[in-house]
């Protein structure tokens, strides 16, 4: 069952209506309303995400104490110790 839909005048940057439309002469997207409304919907769910992370991070704050810089700091360091950096092309044997 589709979601009923309603009529939306609004005001938006040319080159964002350009991509749109862009879009549907490609083929990615079957009109520009569509294209719009998966934007949207997109837009939506990374509020819901945002609002989320904000309470879990509220909730545990609330039984652990406020996260210091400090502990961002140190945080940030290990993930940088630990991550996997992939960029450009192969390397050589011996580089």
């Amino acid at each position: 069952m589709k979601s009923k839909k309603e009529r939306l005048a609004v005001t938006v940057d040319r080159a964002l209506i350009r991509a749109g439309n862009e879009a549907v002469t490609s083929g990615r997207a079957q009109s520009l309303s569509g294209w719009v409304n998966l934007a949207l919907a997109e837009r939506a769910a990374k509020e819901r995400r945002l609002k989320a992370m904000a309470e879990a991070i509220a909730a545990y704050e609330a039984k652990f104490g406020e996260i210091s810089a400090e502990e961002l700091t140190a945080q940030d360091r290990s993930d940088r110790r630990s991550a996997i950096v992939i960029r450009g092309g192969v390397r050589s044997p011996g580089r």
